[in-house]
């Protein structure tokens, strides 16, 4: 995060070097500041934002992980399940089929 500071009356008196009034010299050198109060304000809140999105980026990659691997664990469940489901139709055929000879 960059901060902007401005000596403001290092500024006005830059001003009043080149030609300005005093008030004038004054008033910008306010306006100024003013403008750069709120470009650090809305930097700062942009960087709480930031890092709020980070945050939030990083307990979805967890919670996807996470989600992944139960999908995991469910996959190999069926597919171990269907496997011992195959093999008992197909011994209990071949049993059927032995006896029938």
């Amino acid at each position: 995060m960059v901060t902007f500071i401005l000596d403001t009356l290092a500024y006005s008196d830059t001003l009043k070097a080149g030609g300005f009034s005093a008030q004038q010299a004054a008033t910008l050198a306010r306006t100024m500041a003013e403008i750069l109060d709120r470009l650090n304000a809305t930097e700062t809140k942009m960087d709480r934002q930031d890092n709020n999105l980070r945050h939030t980026i990083e307990i979805l990659r967890v919670e996807m992980k996470r989600n992944i691997a139960q999908t995991k664990a469910d996959l190999t469940r069926w597919i171990i399940g269907a496997g011992v489901f195959q093999t008992t139709i197909v011994v209990g055929a071949l049993l059927k089929v032995a006896k029938l000879v």
